[in-house]
Formats: C-alpha cells, structure tokens, sequence
C-alpha cells in the first residue's frame, strides 16, 4: 500500500520522512504557487526554506514552506496564489 497526501485533488505518493516539496519532485510536480503581482510559477528553489518560491497550503494553513513541512497521509496540500490569503481577507 502506497502512502498518500491530497494535493489539489491528485494523491501524491510519498516516502517516510520526505518533505512535501520532495514528494511533489518526484511526483512530476514542477509549479505549486504562482507569484501575487505576475501570476508566474514557482516551485522548489532553494529547497532548504530560505527562499519563499516553494509556499503551499497545508491543511487550511497557508504560505507553508513545501521544503520543510514533512508529509503525512491525510494532510491536505494545495496550491496558492499569490500571498495565499483571500482576496476579502486583505
């Protein structure tokens, strides 16, 4: 049985101890978050939680580092745009 995390809707297979950033590598997955002003993609850049370019939803919880937060099954990951908050929320 493979161990899984949602993330917007797709199962994403992951190892034990693996961040949900490398999950998502490995997965195919390139792009999670696009910029707030330009709408550019973004994914895994620095990889070690300095930079912001890898920032998810993590079970309601935004601008996570995709990098540092280690998957777990059940967890729900999505992607986020921009600041990750609601437009009425600011």
């Amino acid at each position: 049985m493979t161990t899984t995390f949602s993330f917007d809707g797709r199962d994403i297979p992951f190892r034990p101890g693996q961040t949900v950033g490398g999950a998502l590598l490995a997965a195919g997955v390139l792009s999670w978050r696009s910029t707030r002003i330009e709408g550019s993609p973004r994914g895994l850049f620095c990889g070690i939680g300095v930079c912001f370019d890898c920032l998810v939803t993590v079970d309601a919880r935004s601008n996570q580092r995709a990098c540092q937060v280690v998957a777990h099954e059940a967890m729900t990951v999505r992607s986020q745009d921009g600041t990750g908050h609601d437009a009425e929320a600011i």
